[in-house]
């Protein structure tokens, strides 16, 4: 039978990205429902190809353009946050895509993990912001969590078949990158499109610069920590400036399992959407001979700050990493806007951080105060 996906956050570069790997396997998956925040006009396109069974477009001065635009389609349309929740609920629904980006996709994998669907998470904002939380929803509601992000896929390829065996180790490889060999000179005057020319991937915005940041690989340490039950220690990260080598597990005999490939979203997407299967594509295969170096390096985490505070709200835990996500949003979007340069992400970042109060268990509702106190705090800081 075929896998009914709902996709939230359609119109994203993983959004894209995962029509793109259903379309090639029409016979395997069907599109339930679409999401989108404002991106109405790629979100019809996408209905209009698809038809799904539901769309939602988040800003709701748009919903009568798309249920218009969409007038002639069986085709039901909904608006407003609400209806996210809503529509994750339906009982024909095998699998849900959050590919999402940031804290707004907490709710919605919070209420699809509720109704019993696997989630197929791209959005790694969910288990930073409040890991404890979503890890004994997973439990007590019997789902299963499919990783997108490479990285975490990566890790996750490797552990199959390793049940028994205890983990020493993860290395999380990071490309780097667009300023992997600059300095402190060139840093603090770069602009926000100098660091949206990322050298491997093509990603969001956020994203992009969070990656240009290395905020990108302290998430995903957070990410690590809940997915696969480690602790800080358990946790390196190592520089791959080709993108190759997409993670490595290091088990406590000394040997190591790494996942390799072209740095290619469609792979770590079809992989949860097909699990446990792996299903034949047509993608462009790796040549060694084309890479004939495959090199590593420490990351410099004095230069590029972000990764150190990750590490230390990893550390810490409790609501600290929520705080560290809701301030990072709101800088990364100020330094797009030009308002703030690059090193001043990290230091809003930190200053936001202080003035946190510290939860060990934190609430929903604490890990929702945390986030408007933390984006309230670092606005005022902008």
């Amino acid at each position: 039978m075929k896998k009914r996906i709902a996709i939230l956050g359609s119109t994203g570069s993983i959004g894209t990205q995962a029509l793109e790997v259903i379309e090639g396997h029409l016979q395997d998956f069907e599109v339930e429902t679409l999401t989108a925040h404002s991106n109405a006009e790629l979100l019809i396109q996408q209905a209009c190809k698809f038809v799904p069974k539901n769309v939602v477009i988040v800003n709701e001065e748009k919903y009568k353009f798309v249920k218009d635009a969409l007038i002639n389609y069986p085709i039901k349309v909904f608006s407003g946050e609400t209806s996210l929740s809503d529509v994750v609920e339906s009982d024909s629904l095998n699998i849900v895509l959050t590919a999402m980006v940031g804290y707004s996709g907490l709710i919605p994998t919070i209420s699809a993990i509720k109704a019993g669907k696997n989630i197929a998470l791209a959005n790694k904002e969910t288990l930073v912001v409040a890991g404890d939380l979503i890890k004994n929803l997973v439990s007590e509601y019997k789902v299963n969590i499919l990783p997108v992000d490479s990285e975490h896929s990566a890790i996750f390829q490797c552990l199959t078949g390793e049940l028994n065996n205890s983990v020493e180790k993860i290395y999380l490889t990071a490309s780097g990158g667009p300023f992997r060999e600059k300095d402190f000179e060139y840093l603090k005057n770069v602009t926000s499109k100098e660091a949206l020319n990322h050298p491997n991937w093509c990603m969001g915005n956020k994203v992009t610069i969070d990656s240009a940041s290395l905020m990108n690989k302290g998430l995903e340490a957070i990410e690590a920590k809940w997915l696969f039950d480690l602790n800080p220690g358990q946790i390196e990260i190592i520089v791959h400036p080709q993108s190759i080598v997409h993670s490595i597990v290091q088990f406590e005999d000394g040997s190591m399992k790494a996942q390799m490939g072209l740095p290619d979203m469609r792979l770590p997407i079809l992989y949860a959407l097909s699990y446990p299967l792996r299903m034949k594509t047509d993608f462009p295969r790796f040549n060694f001979l084309n890479y004939p170096e495959l090199t590593f390096e420490k990351p410099n985490y004095s230069l590029f700050k972000n990764l150190s505070l990750a590490f230390e709200v990893l550390k810490l835990g409790g609501n600290m990493p929520c705080a560290l996500n809701a301030s990072n949003e709101i800088v990364v979007n100020a330094f797009l806007c030009n308002e703030i340069g690059f090193f001043q992400m990290s230091e809003i970042i930190e200053k936001t951080l202080e003035k946190v109060t510290f939860i060990n268990k934190p609430s929903l509702e604490d890990y929702q105060q945390t986030d408007k106190f933390a984006r309230e705090f670092s606005e005022s800081l902008i």
